[in-house]
């Protein structure tokens, strides 16, 4: 291992670069070669080899510096988005939702529609009743799927001549993340849920490929791409101990905040692995690590996946606190660094 220590602003720079560079390709859950093709070339300009699996996923293997066991770190590159469901007689585009988005967030959103022939358009993601001028219900009207529509930008005045574009059923609608970076720490975005976390991951091999340090057991980082619709984490590789890094929850009931990384000890597949858990949060007290431990009500994981299709695995799930997710997001650099501080603990880099 190299002992030159790095400057925390050069570390601090390839994160935060890492980060733009992932929320600027657009990546809802089954739409993600562009993301990951990203992520590769990251992976392996640091030295790193890296493969997709035929489902998508992107895969690097760390070589560990002892035999006896084999880790996993999991992060999502896949994001929330919409899907063209129909063309409506007067060329708006009904759609229907990729994941979970709060609908009522993205009445106003800026999108692009990608269609099967490559050609991408722009347009807006608006309320069926959009015109506080015209309709009485504009301020009231439900903003869901079956009343809201994407007014596209370009002349188009019937279904015929929006298919004559080209854009049909199941195309993809990509609205736009809108990423600001405070002076402050903040980083607000869409879709930090979860490409904060693969950030996180990426810089760990950034730190490894500077200091020459290895985990202390062989490790399989991978970057999936099926979690918003349930099944990330059903084909990831056969490991001894699986640690997703996924968005932490802040809000009602819940004690994280956006500086801290959390822990979680229960969420809706049930309870993590106590001695992982225990081990985590151990190793945060000990280094001084600012975290949370808490219980999601409504979140699954990529390990909750993995333990449905039978992975034999412990499993513990980490992340930065993410604050109002599935809407207009934000984290602080502080939870961003405390979620890599503990996994690296975890890894036992040396």
């Amino acid at each position: 291992m190299n002992d030159e220590k790095i400057p925390e602003q050069e570390r601090q720079a390839f994160l935060l670069d890492t980060l733009q560079k992932l929320l600027g390709q657009d990546s809802p859950s089954g739409f993600t070669h562009k993301v990951t093709a990203l992520a590769k070339d990251i992976a392996e300009g640091l030295g790193f080899e890296a493969r997709l699996t035929g489902k998508g996923n992107l895969v690097v293997k760390v070589p560990g510096r002892e035999s006896g066991r084999t880790v996993g770190l999991c992060a999502h590159v896949d994001t929330l988005g919409l899907m063209v469901r129909s063309i409506t007689a007067d060329g708006m585009l009904m759609v229907t939702r990729v994941g979970g988005p709060l609908m009522p967030t993205l009445d106003g959103e800026y999108c692009r529609i990608y269609t099967r022939d490559g050609k991408v358009y722009t347009g807006t993601v608006l309320s069926l009743s959009p015109a506080i001028h015209v309709q009485d219900d504009a301020a009231t009207r439900p903003r869901d799927e079956k009343n809201m529509a994407v007014r596209i930008d370009e002349k188009v005045r019937s279904k015929a001549d929006v298919e004559a574009l080209g854009i049909a059923a199941g195309d993809y609608v990509c609205y736009d993340p809108k990423t600001v970076v405070t002076e402050s720490g903040f980083v607000k975005s869409r879709f930090l849920d979860d490409k904060a976390s693969a950030a996180c991951l990426l810089t760990l091999l950034w730190t490894m490929h500077r200091t020459g340090a290895r985990p202390r057991f062989d490790a399989f980082f991978t970057l999936t791409v099926h979690e918003e619709v349930g099944h990330g984490g059903a084909t990831l590789p056969a490991v001894d101990e699986l640690l997703a890094v996924d968005m932490g929850c802040i809000g009602e009931d819940l004690s994280c905040t956006e500086y801290q990384v959390s822990i979680c000890a229960k969420d809706s597949g049930g309870p993590y692995d106590y001695g992982m858990v225990s081990r985590l949060v151990q190793l945060a007290k000990e280094h001084g690590v600012d975290y949370a431990v808490d219980i999601y009500p409504r979140y699954g994981s990529d390990v909750a996946a993995a333990w449905h299709t039978g992975m034999d695995a412990r499993g513990a799930l980490i992340g930065p606190g993410v604050h109002a997710s599935h809407g207009m997001e934000r984290t602080h650099l502080d939870g961003l660094n405390a979620t890599l501080k503990l996994a690296e603990l975890y890894l036992e880099l040396a």
